[in-house]
């Protein structure tokens, strides 16, 4: 989140959401929380995030757990709090105190989502909370010959239903039960049930909310973008990983192979986490996708507006050259764009010179906010490989203030003489641009 101390820097920033606003309006959201969030006091401030998201059109539907509830009525039932594998078992004693737990906390979050208080976040909020038997659970059965009981796993979602209420504009809350057609009730993980609901509901994102900050490599760098293979290599590695990864990154991984967009993985700790994360380009979680975000190809008449974005502040530094929407429209063949998750984030146009065997590298500009992600080293290499296939042996650029970069890739300074002629007739003699040549 960028530190807005003027009106200037809350219009750009403002702006800059925008983008996002118009994206995420009438698309689907699952969002997953544990009973620790509802436990520590915190939901009080996720419930100004969610009326903000439905205020917004989202279609939402919430999932919330209820282990250290369902501890405490254990606890207090002298009950023992056994598991088997990693699973809970849940005999007919212990559901009982599942339904206890899981009830109070249901009717927590319903009470703070349908508060209206003046002068906060909340006023005016209209907030419709709806809720019933929409998960169809299974026992889980026997496991190495040990009977789980009335623990169960999502057998079917009841999609229909689930649309209708959030066609109403309803908020759907979802609680880690799940029904049979006997009447039997079964304690469900909420991994479990958010994760077959935003596969089912074919969900555009499914976050969850979890203690730590997300994924973190191997020297503790936050890991902001995995990929199916790369979220799989991680599980796979030799390192002991945190408890809320191990149990949310499968997760994650299953959902995206089976159509989820976007899976999240944020910190519960930190206040606005799901708005950071959703409406900003850098995000403070990890996001898991079925495969890369970035797509370098030939740009069209449509990506014109897009590319201008990108020019127009390279241009008013007089770092890049004018160039009008006309001109630009002429020669959009010259450019290729990438982007980054459907956002414009870099371009670059290619001029050749058959005759000289030579090929100008004109217009690459990187957007302010991703210029530590090597994007221009991967456009300046696309460009490198498209002269080769056109049969040019060298490229150049014409630059006032980005010499260094163009040094530290290979380029050498040469004199204007060292232009093909026909730029050389063009050439700028006010602008003084130096010219950087490199043999490809």
């Amino acid at each position: 989140m960028p530190i807005i101390t003027t009106s200037a820097d809350f219009v750009a920033w403002f702006r800059s959401v925008a983008p996002y606003i118009n994206a995420f309006r009438g698309k689907t959201f699952v969002i997953a929380f544990g009973g620790e969030v509802v436990a520590d006091g915190k939901f009080v401030e996720l419930t100004h995030d969610f009326n903000l998201l439905a205020a917004l059109g989202i279609r939402l539907v919430l999932v919330h757990g209820a282990r250290p509830q369902i501890e405490q009525h254990l606890a207090r039932n002298n009950l023992g709090d056994t598991y088997h594998q990693g699973v809970r078992m849940t005999d007919a004693d212990s559901m009982q105190c599942v339904k206890e737990a899981v009830g109070r906390v249901r009717v927590e979050i319903e009470a703070l989502l349908s508060m209206g208080l003046a002068n906060s976040p909340m006023a005016n909020a209209d907030i419709r909370v709806a809720g019933g038997n929409f998960i169809t659970a299974q026992p889980i059965g026997i496991i190495n010959g040990v009977d789980l009981m009335h623990t169960g796993s999502v057998r079917k979602v009841d999609i229909a239903a689930l649309n209708d209420r959030m066609e109403f504009g309803e908020v759907v809350l979802l609680s880690p039960l799940g029904y049979s057609p006997t009447g039997e009730v079964f304690n469900v993980t909420l991994e479990d049930i958010a994760t077959a609901t935003a596969i089912a509901l074919d969900a555009d994102k499914l976050v969850f909310l979890m203690d730590t900050d997300g994924v973190q490599d191997k020297k503790g760098k936050l890991l902001k973008e995995l990929t199916i293979a790369g979220a799989q290599a991680v599980l796979s590695g030799k390192r002991k990983l945190p408890d809320d990864v191990s149990l949310y990154l499968p997760c994650a991984i299953r959902a995206c192979e089976a159509g989820v967009a976007r899976t999240h993985l944020i910190s519960r700790h930190t206040d606005g986490a799901v708005l950071q994360e959703l409406f900003s380009d850098e995000g403070i979680g990890t996001m898991v996708v079925e495969s890369t975000l970035n797509t370098l190809r030939a740009a069209t008449i449509e990506d014109v507006g897009g590319i201008l974005h990108l020019l127009r502040p390279l241009e008013a530094e007089g770092i890049l050259v004018r160039r009008n929407r006309e001109l630009l429209e002429r020669e959009i063949a010259r450019f290729v764009v990438l982007e980054h998750d459907h956002r414009i984030v870099g371009c670059a146009a290619l001029y050749p010179f058959p005759d000289e065997a030579a090929a100008e590298l004109a217009c690459l500009a990187v957007d302010a906010q991703c210029r530590d992600r090597g994007y221009g080293q991967v456009i300046l290499d696309h460009m490198t490989g498209l002269a080769k296939t056109q049969g040019l042996k060298k490229l150049f650029v014409l630059t006032t203030r980005t010499a260094l970069w163009f040094i530290e890739r290979g380029f050498s300074e040469a004199d204007v003489s060292a232009l093909p002629s026909q730029k050389k007739s063009l050439y700028n003699w006010q602008r003084k641009s130096k010219v950087f040549v490199r043999k490809i």
